[in-house]
């Protein structure tokens, strides 16, 4: 097996086609590039014992969003040990490797989500599944840029394309799998045809001679629910919400395709260079910042340029990634009540596929483009654009919350697009960008260090936009429990506004629940939860543009000086 991995049995024969490469890159990087969209199966993962809302034993958004961010923790720190690997035994012993990280991680990962154990899930899809993102996200980038060397832009667009891609395709087949395995929860009736208990914070009712607990499902949750049922109440650890069963079914699915993937990869040979073609002269490749020289691997680390660019990578990941982490919640939030015919749980569903699509498209079009208008200004643009876009926001959901009208959703998803098609060109362009500073032959394990810079934004994006979020949430609960009725909250809750903290944190008072007794005339605060996200976010471009503007040629000292560099 050893063998059939190694380096020296894929090298290209004379005459081989360099187009046969770019296809086995992006079919890993479909696979790998579904973790884009987890936000499928958060509304599912807090569902596991309601089913149809969330129950008190139920994990919550904020732990469940975690595993998104421990995932892309273990993608960045995989990819940097996996550089200066990739460099030894070649990609497709990496990819290989990656394929049982990936596959393997989703079947842990659906163990834990069967036995009610969330270390399994952070374990499996978090910490193994990670390191499947890292080893298969940079096992084609240095092979393709070398096959490609007079169109790294492009090429690296290619390599990546995929993984922005993985969302467009990996979010119908999850949402599939969770609608064939599901199973609706024993159904009791209306609310007004059962008699419902509170204790401690709980509802319970009489099921076959004693007590259950239950979960209560409003007018205003019914749009939540990923099978359409009535509004009343359902017994709690009946039925199935799926997402195991998906898990597993995934693993083995994403294993299966990415170890097909790695067989197919081919490297040039040494020496080797497209028919025809030469590198640019001195003065040309100067004006663009493109080196004709080599950094190794551990020299680069001594230059300012890479802290310069792990920076941009950081700032403009954190950016998005945080957005991407709560895609579906963020859409059902903001417009689910303000548009409620229109914006449900399948229209949240194919807003994180649509992310999935310009994600992609901006991975190809901004790489490609950067090679005719240079890596720093391709960034300029990223970040001056940006700025503007996320600024946008608030002011537009502001208008909607007070005149709702598909105006404003339109606005809304316009400009999370195109600033979607930035991030995902940010990832695409920065390995282009790498080569032209520090030279292309130990590129792969530079980018792989820069990946760290990946790592970092997985966890700043997703904690600050759902600790933003968590605080927002929690002003907004405890402002409008103080316009209700406390006769009216007692008859809707069974408890007293006095206990509203017990009732929050065992999930018996939402929001959602809270609007439909509040006063005429009360405007919905859900629709603002993200405000201060956006604003955080552009102040984070703001930095990363200051740090591409600075951006200078790597000083002749770190250039290698064998007769190859």
């Amino acid at each position: 097996m050893a063998g059939l991995l190694s380096k020296e049995r894929i090298v290209a024969g004379p005459g081989f086609n360099r187009w046969l490469v770019p296809p086995a890159s992006i079919g890993i990087h479909l696979c790998i590039g579904s973790v884009y969209a987890w936000s499928i199966y958060n509304p599912a993962l807090t569902k596991i014992h309601g089913v149809v809302t969330s129950a008190a034993g139920d994990w919550s958004l904020k732990d469940v969003v975690w595993v998104f961010t421990v995932a892309i923790v273990f993608l960045g720190l995989s990819a940097a040990f996996a550089g200066r690997w990739l460099e030894t035994v070649g990609p497709r012993m990496v990819g290989f490797v990656a394929a049982c990280c990936w596959g393997g991680g989703y079947l842990v990962g659906g163990l834990g989500i069967l036995t009610d154990q969330l270390w399994l899930l952070y374990l499996g899809y978090g910490v193994i599944g990670g390191c499947g993102l890292g080893l298969g996200y940079v096992s084609p980038v240095s092979t393709l840029i070398r096959w490609f060397p007079d169109r790294r832009g492009m090429a690296t667009g290619m390599a990546i394309m995929g993984f922005g891609g993985g969302a467009m395709i990996g979010a119908p087949i999850k949402e599939l799998f969770i609608r064939m395995y599901y199973e609706a929860p024993q159904y009791l009736g209306g609310v007004d045809e059962v008699r419902l208990v509170t204790e401690a914070g709980k509802r319970f009712a009489q099921v076959a001679g004693g007590l259950r607990e239950v979960v209560v499902v409003g007018a205003n949750e019914v749009a939540g629910m990923y099978v359409p049922g009535p509004e009343g109440v359902y017994v709690v650890g009946t039925g199935s919400i799926g997402v195991a069963q998906t898990f597993f079914s995934l693993g083995i699915l994403y294993f299966a395709i990415m170890t097909i993937a790695a067989f197919s990869y081919r490297v040039p040979a040494a020496g080797w260079k497209p028919a025809g073609w030469e590198p640019p002269d001195e003065s040309r490749a100067g004006r663009r910042m493109i080196t004709r020289h080599h950094v190794d691997i551990d020299q680069a680390l001594k230059t300012p340029q890479f802290y310069q660019l792990w920076i941009v990578l950081c700032l403009n990941v954190t950016a998005g990634i945080g957005v991407l982490g709560v895609a579906k919640t963020m859409m059902t939030e903001i417009f689910g009540t303000t548009l409620p015919n229109l914006v449900d749980s399948a229209f949240a569903a194919t807003y994180v596929v649509m992310i999935s699509v310009f994600n992609m498209i901006g991975r190809f079009f901004w790489a490609s483009a950067s090679d005719y208008v240079g890596r720093r200004n391709t960034y300029w643009i990223f970040f001056a654009l940006g700025i503007v876009l996320y600024c946008s926001i608030p002011l537009a959901v502001q208008r909607v919350s007070v005149h709702p009208s598909v105006v404003w959703l339109v606005y809304f998803y316009c400009a999370t697009m195109i600033i979607f098609t930035m991030y995902g060109g940010g990832f695409a362009t920065i390995p282009a960008y790498l080569a032209d500073v520090f030279g292309t032959r130990y590129v792969g394990g530079i980018h792989g260090r820069l990946l760290t810079a990946w790592s970092t934004a997985g966890v700043l994006g997703p904690w600050a936009i759902t600790s933003l979020r968590e605080s927002a949430l929690q002003r907004a609960v405890n402002d409008v429990a103080s316009r209700v009725d406390p006769g009216a909250f007692q008859a809707k809750f069974g408890a007293g506004v006095e206990h509203l903290d017990q009732l929050v944190a065992q999930k018996t008072v939402t929001l959602a629940r809270l609007m439909e007794i509040a006063p005429p005339g009360t405007v919905d605060p859900t629709t603002g939860l993200y405000n201060s996200t956006m604003y955080l976010m552009a102040a984070l471009l703001a930095v990363a543009l200051v740090s591409n503007a600075l951006m200078r040629p790597v000083a002749d000292r770190h250039h290698m000086r064998d007769p190859q560099g």
